[in-house]
């Protein structure tokens, strides 16, 4: 009779295959908790994200803001220049009309280089006329028809500079261009004043009367 022995079972085997067990058991335990705690935190960040897109917009919005506000003191320097050259064109103009101290001061030089010229006696009359009182008329209207002309280009010269050069973001002030106008017009006025004195078409030098017949 043939007998089949048992198995016979380790009892070190047995409690080997248990700790295998509770290992591979913790480890499930752990990736599965690391897993749900990820799609929580991936389930989160959406909500958070729309509240930082609002901050970084309205941040972005005070930037823009801060931009497109002119500063006070850029402002209040555009357009001096020009509207200093247009007063100084204006003021030049006026000159011409009225005459200056350099125009009188140069008319008496010219008076009184006439009276030492004719001093002796030997000029005419009519070359007294013309050395005394004709070189200041002419050197007045000279002198007047410097500064009319210096007015004319100051003035010419602020109206077409927003033509030439680096554009500017701002247009020219309306009251620089009203002055400098002004400017051009006395400028051109004191311009045939001056030239209708100078050639004599205003007022004519006096002429001396012939000599009575003895």
């Amino acid at each position: 009779m043939n007998t089949t022995p048992s198995k016979t079972t380790n009892p070190d085997e047995t409690a080997a295959a248990e700790d295998a067990a509770t290992q591979d058991a913790l480890t499930k335990d752990t990736t599965g908790t690391s897993s749900e705690a990820a799609a929580a935190d991936s389930a989160k960040a959406p909500a958070a994200a729309p509240d930082d897109l609002a901050e970084q917009t309205d941040d972005e919005a005070e930037t823009e803001d801060e931009d497109l506000e002119a500063d006070p003191f850029v402002a209040a320097r555009h357009g001096v220049g020009a509207g200093a050259a247009a007063v100084v064109s204006a003021a030049l103009g006026v000159v011409a009309l009225t005459g200056a101290w350099t125009g009188r001061v140069a008319a008496e030089r010219e008076t009184l280089i006439g009276q030492i010229k004719t001093s002796g006696g030997g000029g005419s009359a009519a070359q007294q006329i013309s050395e005394i009182y004709g070189d200041a008329w002419h050197t007045t209207a000279l002198v007047n028809g410097v500064f009319a002309v210096l007015a004319l280009l100051v003035g010419v010269v602020v109206l077409v500079r927003p033509a030439f050069g680096t554009p500017s973001e701002r247009p020219q002030p309306a009251w620089v261009r009203a002055v400098a106008l002004a400017g051009v017009a006395l400028g051109v006025l004191g311009v045939l004043i001056s030239a209708v004195m100078y050639f004599d078409l205003f007022a004519a030098l006096p002429s001396a009367g012939a000599p009575a017949a003895g």
